[in-house]
């Protein structure tokens, strides 16, 4: 008989089952910063300071993270955060800068 599968949203950074608060933390602080840059970049472009700042801080905690990322979850979910911070603070930049 089938039996359903639950997977907790967390485990899938969790490849090798030990805990990685810190590694965890800039994982999920990186999708959120790539996600309000991307978002803020491509839909309201007045926002490019917004944008911008999200984006390099976004760019920095990504690669602060794959520095010391432990699995390969981590590392995918940080280049998915990286991907759209990177999207948000070139495009923040084209409009006018970190400065305005």
């Amino acid at each position: 008989m089938a039996q359903a599968v639950r997977h907790n949203p967390v485990s899938i950074l969790l490849d090798d089952g030990r805990a990685h608060p810190l590694e965890s933390s800039l994982a999920a602080v990186t999708v959120a910063l790539g996600l309000v840059a991307f978002l803020t970049a491509l839909v309201w472009p007045g926002l490019h300071v917004v944008s911008a700042w999200t984006g390099l801080a976004g760019i920095v905690t990504g690669a602060w993270g794959q520095f010391i990322s432990a699995t390969t979850g981590e590392r995918f979910a940080l280049i998915i955060g990286l991907g759209g911070a990177a999207f948000g603070f070139y495009l923040g930049m084209a409009h006018g800068g970190l400065l305005g």
